[in-house]
């Protein structure tokens, strides 16, 4: 008789374990799960319980390879592992299973093989050498006792904080960082974060509070409870056969679609009662969290064929990647619901739907300030910089709606740097009206002018909502017709849920047309960003642009992508700066740690620019030789006009082909990866080489310049300067190697600190 209704889900880890399998083992698999699901009781299969455990069974997939499952319920199975044949029926009584009575997810734990992997990473000690004919001798100094890593914790604060039960006696054995990387290796992940964290020197109470409580079940838990324990979040599973293809094929993000750490889960289907925000550093999957709250938020909506949720970013590789990976999550169904856009391009649009005749040419930063310098040259006006007066007409200007003389005398210049009169005041306004007609005589606009535009112009829509809204109030509830026929037609918010990426990087003006676009009610704005990677100079406070996540803040500290060894290397970049929480208060990366374990990042001093080349070709070619497919290899240096010089020393040197990476991403399929670091923002690599990382490149010349004359400017340039290294550091998964010719980068004096030491 055919059994229906039958669930089968994949365990968390036990993909990792498939993923290592040979591919036609892996499709025997798929084969399995489709048999296993019409009926687990046909022969072929050989379904039987494993002698000494009321729950662990075996099923064949193939001759050489079994399936170790769990028996939640009648028809409600989970895959623990796989295993080949000989090892599968070998050691039963090392094979641990229960559910964690403080998260109450399902931890599976094969004691056999954490402390083979313990026992890999323990130091061998060198073979003694006997002398030929031995002579009297010292007494031999005994050897110093190793201290065990965990020796000022009991079992029951181990236990408390999360630690599986049965690998506690194992947890009692470490003695060295090596030893414990090989049980964080196969332990259940709250495990290994928890072992982690307290190593690195994390209290007690910090790990309980920034580890622990995020993924603890809100009510008791029923230890003998496996169907209920396999749906609480820290049960990470799959159910489907699409799900099951995708965490076994589809990559990091095929994981990312199947597999949330619980944290995440949480706060991808929280409700808030206005707009929040989740930070988090590099790889932490910030991103990932956004995408998914936009599934959750679509997947709540009412049928329909409109747009109601918003997800917008700072440029347009961004917004493109975001489509691509949206389309992977939930296909076009869910496509069909978001609207997707970069936030200038959204800001053009309400523009061109303002002023449908306008033709204006809009320019980026660098082209405005060629604009800028222009002028100034044709005034003969040698007083002031091009940049300052860039910043001062963008920030306080039109950061500000400013729209006269009067009003800039009394505008705020909270962290502009250098003080200006009343007089100097009256100069920038007439140089900034200047610069307006000048760009209208041209017919030509920036994008903070755009940015600016479309605020007010979408701030007037709202006003004209809440309008009607309030003579809805005093009629009743009725409409009045002709108050939306003056407003040329039934006026709505454009959207219901707006979700932001790389938030930090948004100026004031996105934030106030963002902010119009949407009704001020619960899960209406949801933002993710981490101001450690803001690589523009927009710093704003959300609080004051009328977006309040007071109260509504979260933080992920788990690093997905990148080791312990290259982000503590990519962390001592950014020592000694503060940094901002987008709503006036400071933000750290406390807690943020990575259970992934590699090689240090490599540094490599050179005479001159040509030698340094030289290196970086050759330590290339040793990568692709690995083999490393090259569009898994990429290059980050300071300049166009060495990415370019670069790209031909490789082909020319080496026969490897460089792509470079332009406002449009890679122009071109195949080869390493190369361009200047802010175009790396939002991608990642396996290995990654960071060039030209010298004094007066990182950080430029012209920021170094600034210490005397304007000291605020200056600790702003420094610590976007590092900003930008920090994220070039934090691309790579496996490999780091960073470069320089002559004296080296000052931000790197706390890496050659930690090699010295």
């Amino acid at each position: 008789m055919t059994t229906t209704g039958v669930t089968l889900r994949l365990l968390d880890k036990a993909d990792k374990a498939i993923l290592r399998l040979p591919r036609a083992v892996k499709g025997a698999i798929y084969d399995f799960q489709h048999k296993f699901k019409e009926n687990p009781q046909l022969r072929g299969l050989r379904l039987k319980q494993l002698e000494g455990h009321d729950r662990l069974w075996s099923a064949r997939i193939n001759d050489e390879y079994r399936v170790l499952l769990l028996r939640l319920a009648d028809t409600d199975w989970l895959i623990v592992s796989v295993k080949h044949r000989k090892e599968a029926y070998e050691k039963l009584d090392r094979l641990s299973y229960g559910i964690n009575r403080i998260t109450g997810g399902i931890e599976y734990v094969d004691l056999q093989v954490v402390e083979e992997s313990v026992l890999r990473r323990a130091a061998t000690p060198e073979p003694a050498i006997v002398p030929a004919e031995p002579a009297p001798a010292p007494a031999p100094t005994p050897e110093p006792v190793p201290v065990p890593l965990f020796a000022a914790f009991s079992d029951e604060q181990l236990t408390d904080l999360g630690v599986a039960g049965p690998l506690v006696p194992v947890v009692r054995t470490l003695t060295t960082e090596d030893q414990l990387l090989g049980l964080a290796e196969y332990a259940p992940q709250l495990t290994a974060e928890v072992l982690l964290a307290l190593h690195d020197g994390a209290s007690y109470d910090a790990v309980l509070e920034q580890i622990t409580n995020p993924v603890s079940a809100p009510d008791a838990v029923d230890t003998d409870d496996f169907r209920a324990a396999a749906e609480r979040p820290a049960t990470m599973v799959t159910t489907t056969d699409e799900a099951l293809r995708e965490a076994l094929e589809g990559g990091d993000f095929g994981r990312w679609k199947v597999f949330l750490h619980p944290t995440q889960s949480r706060l991808v289907e929280r409700e808030y009662s206005g707009p929040a925000r989740v930070g988090g550093g590099p790889g932490t999957g910030k991103t990932i969290v956004a995408l998914h709250r936009v599934k959750h938020l679509v997947d709540r909506l009412p049928p329909g064929r409109n747009k109601p949720v918003l997800l917008t970013t700072y440029n347009k590789n961004l917004a493109a990647d975001l489509k691509s990976r949206l389309l992977q999550l939930g296909g076009e169904e869910l496509l069909a619901r978001v609207e997707i856009s970069h936030v200038d391009q959204l800001a053009l649009r309400v523009v061109r739907e303002a002023e449908p005749g306008s033709a204006k040419q809009t320019l980026d930063e660098s082209q405005a300030l060629r604009e800028w310098r222009a002028m100034l040259d044709e005034l003969g006006e040698t007083g002031w910089d091009a940049q300052f007066l860039h910043d001062e007409w963008t920030q306080v200007i039109l950061g500000q709606a400013v729209v006269s003389r009067t009003e800039y005398f009394r505008a705020r210049r909270a962290g502009r740097g250098k003080n200006i009169g009343r007089a100097e005041r009256a100069e920038i306004w007439q140089l900034a009206e200047r610069f307006t007609q000048r760009l209208d005589r041209l017919g030509r606009q920036t994008w903070e002018q755009v940015a600016e535009r479309a605020a007010r112009l979408e701030m007037d829509r709202e006003q004209r909502i809440q309008n009607i809204e309030r003579q809805r109030e005093e009629a009743g509830g009725l409409d009045n017709i002709h108050l939306q026929a003056g407003s040329a037609g039934w006026l709505r918010h454009r959207f219901q849920h707006i979700v932001v990426d790389e938030a930090q990087d948004l100026r004031a003006a996105h934030w106030k047309l963002l902010r119009a676009m949407v009704p001020r009610a619960a899960n209406d704005i949801f933002l993710v960003g981490d101001t450690h990677q803001r690589i523009y100079g927009n710093q704003v406070t959300l609080g004051s642009l009328g977006v309040h996540i007071r109260g509504r803040s979260a933080k992920l500290t788990l690093s997905y992508r990148t080791t312990r060894q290259i982000l503590g290397s990519a962390l001592g970049v950014l020592s000694g700066e503060s940094f901002d929480d987008l709503d006036g208060s400071t933000e750290d990366l406390a807690g943020y740690r990575s259970v992934l374990t590699g090689s240090l990042p490599k540094l490599h001093g050179c005479d001159d620019w040509e030698s340094e080349q030289e290196s970086i070709a050759a330590l290339l070619a040793d990568w692709i030789a690995l083999p490393t497919p090259p569009g898994q290899i990429a290059i980050c240096v300071p300049t166009n006009a060495m990415a370019s010089e670069l790209a031909y020393t490789l082909l020319a040197h080496k026969g490897i082909k460089a792509v470079e990476i332009g406002p449009e991403g890679p122009r071109g399929d195949e080869g390493v990866h190369i361009g200047t670091m802010f175009r790396f923002k939002g991608l990642e690599y396996q290995r990654m080489v960071i060039a030209g990382v010298r004094d007066g490149l990182v950080p430029r010349d012209a920021v170094s310049q600034l210490r005397s004359s304007d000291a605020v400017r200056y600790r702003r340039e420094l610590q976007r300067a590092r900003s930008l290294l920090f994220v070039a550091a934090t691309r790579s998964r496996d490999s780091l190697a960073i470069f320089w010719h002559g004296r080296p980068s000052p931000f790197l004096e706390p890496l050659m600190r930690l090699r010295a030491g």
